[in-house]
């Protein structure tokens, strides 16, 4: 009987060398069952990697390959790209547990040990040497690159203490102070950020990945380590911060380029996936498509962006934040008002700005505008990207010989009026509001027949921002909310220097 053939509660009772050895139990390298333990998966159509979103037909196919082939791997991209999720799914490919010499620092098999307290106890007590078992969430370790990262933080050192107290010399194995890489045998082990690890550092790594080799304080122990490599690293970091070594490039097998999503749809399923929304929220705030399509528009807008520095990237985690925020913003108004729900607003979109502002990187002219104003020009250019899906282009209305769908809604604001979009507006506000606008209701219920409700006002807002959006309104930011008015009396109307209580944009 196969020794992976017996439930986890069984095996435990399997407490010697010699019971293990009854099994039928042989070594394997930790490559060979992640590759064996993926064969399974495939043959069974079981999902690899679940929940990493977009990479269907690019990373994870490469990913597999990979494991398959037996290679360390590099995953290179900007941040946010889930390169750090994916090195610790990968954890799902090992054995639910295997055995282990019982005290080994080092995990070492039972058959095959590698440290001196493990070949010492083996030899001592044979058949009777007690084993362990040791859960796959245990084999994986995980190390940030950071300048301060020693030698002896990743491989190890000379522990004087040790040598002193057991009155031994440092040419014996047994005063090694182990680092994680060691402490990693048998399993997976990360390093985020490589380019951020020193140079000398890095070359300590060559013989570990190529031969197994280590050396502490020129004292070479012949360790044939036994681990998976997966390192991480952002293009950018080339040339901010450091670089890959070359002879430790060469030896990571397999580099995988990942990406940000390339659609909406891929962007709202993760965002949906790992946005942390309130048990209270989901009750409280009612939500559609077209909010969720908004936010994952700002991030591509963001990365096409001629103020935001592309090098740097645009992670998902803006996409995340803003959704959050936006949550927030109509729990936050609910609250204010004492309605029990509530329906999300463009204006709670308009205030995740504070999402924005900390996910970009701006460049110089991007810096002289301000994030704020950056964060503003990117939701403008959302909304206006999005408008054309739901209406009209207001530019090809104006030339169309069946009439101009918007010329009753322009007409009323050229003739002076104005409307006020608070923030905090309670829904009878909001709605009075929107609804004293000649042919914005009949506009919504032409285009958009399915919207019946809440949704109906939420369009007709959505209406407003995008005819701003497309130069047929003025907006004007009010310290608590938006004013809409005539194009050309907004432009005559600017804030004098030194206002700070309305904003045109």
């Amino acid at each position: 009987m196969n020794y992976r053939d017996i439930p986890a509660d069984k095996l435990h009772q399997i407490k010697t060398l010699g019971q293990l050895k009854a099994t039928g139990y042989e070594p394997e390298t930790v490559k060979q069952e992640l590759r064996r333990n993926l064969i399974q998966k495939l043959q069974n159509k079981e999902e690899i990697f679940p929940g990493i979103w977009g990479y269907e037909e690019t990373v994870i196919p490469d990913m597999q390959r990979a494991i398959l082939s037996m290679h360390h791997i590099n995953l290179l991209g900007l941040r946010g790209q889930a390169k750090t999720r994916i090195a610790r799914q990968m954890v799902d490919l090992l054995d639910e547990y295997i055995p282990v010499v019982q005290g080994s620092e080092l995990n070492d098999d039972p058959l095959q040990p590698l440290s001196r307290y493990a070949k010492d106890l083996v030899h001592e007590h044979g058949d009777d040497t007690p084993i362990s078992w040791m859960h796959r969430d245990e084999r994986y370790t995980e190390k940030l690159a950071t300048p301060d990262v020693s030698v002896a933080d990743l491989i190890g050192d000379a522990d004087p203490i040790k040598a002193a107290t057991m009155k031994l010399p440092y040419s014996d194995e047994r005063v090694i102070h182990f680092g994680l890489i060691p402490r990693s045998h048998r399993g997976i082990f990360v390093i985020n950020e490589l380019p951020d690890l020193q140079a000398r550092i890095q070359v300590a790594l060559f013989n570990i990945l190529q031969e197994g080799d280590i050396q502490i304080r020129g004292f070479k122990v012949r360790m044939p380590l036994d681990i998976q490599f997966v390192f991480t690293a952002n293009p950018e970091d080339y040339t901010n911060r450091g670089s890959i070594v070359t002879p430790l490039k060469d030896r990571i097998d397999s580099q995988i380029i990942t990406h940000y999503p390339k659609s909406i749809e891929t962007g709202k399923k993760i965002t949906q996936q790992e946005a942390h929304v309130k048990e209270e929220q989901e009750h409280l705030v009612k939500t559609n498509d077209l909010i969720g399509d908004l936010i994952e528009q700002v991030a591509f807008e963001a990365r096409e962006s001629e103020y935001v520095d592309a090098k740097s990237g645009v992670s998902a985690r803006l996409t995340i934040s803003a959704y959050e925020n936006l949550l927030s913003a109509a729990e936050r108004r609910a609250l204010l008002n004492g309605e029990k729900s509530t329906y999300v607003r463009i204006a709670d979109f308009l205030n995740t700005i504070p999402a924005v502002t900390g996910k970009v990187e701006l460049v110089y002219e991007g810096e002289q505008e301000g994030a704020g104003h950056v964060a503003q020009v990117l939701m403008g250019k959302a909304i206006r990207t999005q408008f054309l899906k739901y209406f009209p282009d207001p530019d090809k209305a104006k030339k169309a010989k069946q009439g101009n769908p918007y010329k009753t809604i322009t007409n009323w604001f050229g003739d002076g009026h104005t409307v006020d979009i608070l923030s905090d507006a309670s829904a009878t506000a909001y709605k009075k509001a929107l609804q004293q606008v000649p042919g914005l209701e009949a506009l919504v219920e032409k285009q958009q027949p399915q919207a019946k409700g809440d949704e109906k006002l939420f369009m007709m807002e959505f209406a407003l921002h995008g005819l701003a959006e497309h130069s047929q309104l003025s907006k004007n930011r009010l310290s608590t909310g938006l004013q809409f008015k005539d194009l050309l009396s907004g432009m005559f109307s600017m804030p004098k220097f030194g206002e700070e209580d309305e904003e045109d944009y």
